[in-house]
This record gives C-alpha cells, structure tokens and sequence, in this order.
C-alpha cells in the first residue's frame, strides 16, 4: 500500500484470538468468513493444553486455515491456565503490533476486562461466543456474534444448500419480544426525517451500538431488512439502492 493510502475497514489487521476450551472446531469456516468482514485476520492463534484428547477434533482445522496452536499447559487440574496465556498474548499484541482490532473467540466471562481494556485502548473488539455467554463479556464487545449462527446443515434439495441451525422466528413471536420492538423503533427514530422514514444503514448503525449481541440471524433470518419485513409492524420503501424504513404507526396518522 503507497504512503498516505488510507486503510479501509475491510483491510485493516485484525489478531483472531481462539479459547480451544470454550469454542467449538465446527463454526472456524463461518467464523473466518464473519472475520473477513471486519479486516484481515492477520495474526490467528488458538490456545489450549494440546496434550489432552478433547481438543483433537480441531486438527485437521488448525491446518486448514492455518491456525497457529499455542500450547497451555494445566497446571492445576480444574483451573483454566488458557484465559491468562491468552490475555497476556492480546497486551503483547496491543502494545507491538500494527493491529486494529481484536476478536476474541470464548464464551467464558474471564475476558470481559481484556476487551474492556483493548477498547480503552481505541482498538475494536469483535466478540464471538455461544448464546450462553455472560452479558458483562457481551456488553464488553463493540460487536457480539452467538456462534450459533455458523453451525450450518445440510439441506435435503439438490444442490445440498445449506441454511442456518437457527429456525426462522414467526411474526407472531417477533411481535411479542418487546425488547426487539423497542430496540428497532428506537433506532429508526434516531434516524427518521419529519416524514418518519429512515435509510436502513444509519438504522443499523445505531442497533449495533445500542446493541453489541444484535444480529438478525438470532432470530432466522440473513438480513436486517428481512427481519423487519417479518415482523410486519414495519414499512420498507426502495429507491435505487437505498433502503428506508418507517414504523407503520407513523404512516397511519396520514
């Protein structure tokens, strides 16, 4: 790259930080393919005591994607020594390395500080757990991925598409969660000219924000727009390229 060329978010160095012990070998392609769209997964370590056989399953992974394992010792049986080696491997990395952003891939509320820390340090982090990660880990992030959405299946047509584990929610159910309503009107008002219509992007913007762990795939489906269509309370207009939305109560005082 020449000399005042800018870095552009997909390009900027990302340091991929895998907890073996609380990720699972399966979601590394969904995982990677989400990491692509935040950087570049520069560095990509995975830590965990590689002499038990519980890990063995990520092998044939590690090599794959050219994962660099680093190995972590127990040295007390029921204590996990992975959390410190990782921590202290991300502080090293802040401190001499070119990197953007960090992307910590737990479950485990032991790195809640850790991110904390690289975000006081102006750098993002993009957290990756299961569903039943602990919120202050969760609130912790810039962004949060449930994992949950990488586990993919095979589907019975001909071309063995693949869909996501998570079923599609039905507008029935979208309607009672409340706090998803309120989370969505909030962030289309923050957005919305007089007329109450707001462009999709800014609309997006604020969620993520207001809402580390938001993504449209927790609940079934591939877009923000398509969930918000799902729910029916919504109204969507298209002009060219540009999406806007508009809480259908708004439309109806006409």
């Amino acid at each position: 790259m020449a000399n005042g060329d800018k870095v552009t978010d997909n390009e900027r160095p990302l340091a991929v930080l895998i907890d073996a012990d609380n990720a699972n070998p399966n979601i590394v392609d969904g995982l990677l393919a989400e990491v692509a769209k935040f950087g570049i997964a520069s560095v990509k370590r995975i830590y965990g005591d590689w002499t038990t056989p519980n890990l063995g399953g990520w092998k044939s992974v590690l090599l794959e994607h050219s994962i660099q394992p680093i190995q972590q010792f127990r040295y007390t049986t029921g204590k996990n020594a992975t959390d410190s080696a990782m921590i202290i491997d991300a502080m090293d990395l802040l401190y001499t390395g070119p990197f953007k952003g960090f992307c910590i891939v737990s479950s485990d509320s032991d790195f809640t500080r850790l991110a904390s820390r690289l975000r006081e340090a102006g750098k993002v982090v993009y957290g990756f757990g299961e569903m039943k990660t602990p919120k202050p880990f969760v609130a912790a992030c810039d962004r949060f991925i449930y994992t949950e959405v990488f586990t993919l299946q095979q589907t019975e047509s001909e071309e063995a598409a693949t869909t996501t584990a998570l079923s599609r929610q039905p507008a029935k159910t979208l309607r009672s969660d409340a706090k998803l309503l309120l989370l969505l009107r909030t962030g289309i008002d923050s957005a919305s000219d007089d007329s109450g219509w707001a462009h999709l992007g800014p609309v997006g913007s604020y969620i993520a924000k207001a809402s580390p762990d938001f993504d449209p795939r927790n609940y079934g489906y591939q877009k923000l727009s398509e969930l918000i269509e799902a729910i029916g309370l919504f109204e969507l207009q298209r002009d060219g390229k540009v999406l806007s939305v508009r809480d259908a109560r708004k439309g109806s005082k006409k």
